[in-house]
């Protein structure tokens, strides 16, 4: 099966606010250790696991070995998808903006 077929899709990975969360803490530093990212959520080890697999899934973070514990790393390249994407809306609503200011001079 074709390799982007498998991966799991960016918009799906960060909808989730703990997926979010542990995100914005990557992009803080340079990588972390799972034991370091389970302190700051109300969850175990494992919960925060699957979400960081969930992340890897869709290529936004890059796990790695050193010795017997895995440290992540963010990997922000995909989410070049979504600022594409929320780009388009904000010149789509700029523009609204600026007719409705038009019309509403023209009221006046």
């Amino acid at each position: 099966m074709n390799e982007k077929r498998q991966m799991r899709d960016v918009y799906d990975a960060v909808a989730d606010p703990t997926r979010r969360k542990l995100l914005r803490m990557l992009a803080d530093v340079e990588e972390l250790p799972l034991h370091e990212l389970t302190v700051h959520f109300q969850m175990g080890r494992t919960a925060v696991s699957k979400h960081l697999a969930i992340l890897k899934a869709a290529d936004l973070v890059i796990a790695r070995r050193v010795g017997r514990e895995t440290r992540y790393r963010l990997n922000a390249a995909p989410l070049k998808e979504i600022q594409d994407w929320v780009s388009f809306y904000e010149g789509f609503w700029k523009e609204r903006i600026v007719k409705l200011k038009l019309l509403l001079e023209e009221k006046k």
